[in-house]
């Protein structure tokens, strides 16, 4: 029997640069982005699943930021995590994972106060611990994409 996922909740997408690129990111402007893995953390507040699996998608309108990145034929997503608890973990969580990892000022916060909410880490399993330990410190159960797909 498959666990029922939430509609609300946070999530991680764990994304792979495979080189250094300048990239233009909507009216923010162009980024400079050093190869590695970035973790764009993120909240759906109507349908967690549809968001993911919208992120997962290489055709789609550009909306967000991380499309933006995610639309690079050099970008990839590696990993999703989440927590499909009903609340909305999206600022604690970039903040914490943001103590091990470099942010990216401005990125997919602006409707927030946070710094950043895309966070660079030059490894991908750094990337993975950095999450891990963002959900273990914020009580978070996490879970992962095989969970949602399943």
């Amino acid at each position: 029997m498959t666990e029922k996922i939430l509609r609300k909740g946070t999530y991680c997408l764990l994304i792979n640069l495979k080189t250094n690129q300048l990239i233009q990111i909507g009216r923010k402007g162009k980024i400079n982005f050093n190869k590695g893995c970035y973790v764009y953390v993120g909240s759906a507040m109507n349908s967690l699943e549809g968001r993911i699996r919208r992120h997962l998608r290489k055709d789609k309108k550009m909306h967000w930021h991380v499309d933006y990145l995610l639309d690079n034929p050099n970008s990839h997503i590696v990993q999703v995590f989440f927590s499909d608890d009903g609340v909305k973990h999206e600022c604690d969580l970039a903040t914490c994972i943001a103590e091990e990892g470099t942010g990216i000022q401005g990125f997919g916060c602006s409707d927030c106060k946070c710094h950043s909410h895309l966070i660079y880490f030059s490894k991908i399993d750094e990337a993975e611990d950095a999450c891990k330990n963002g959900f273990k410190n914020s009580d978070l159960k996490l879970k992962e994409l095989d969970d949602l797909l399943g």
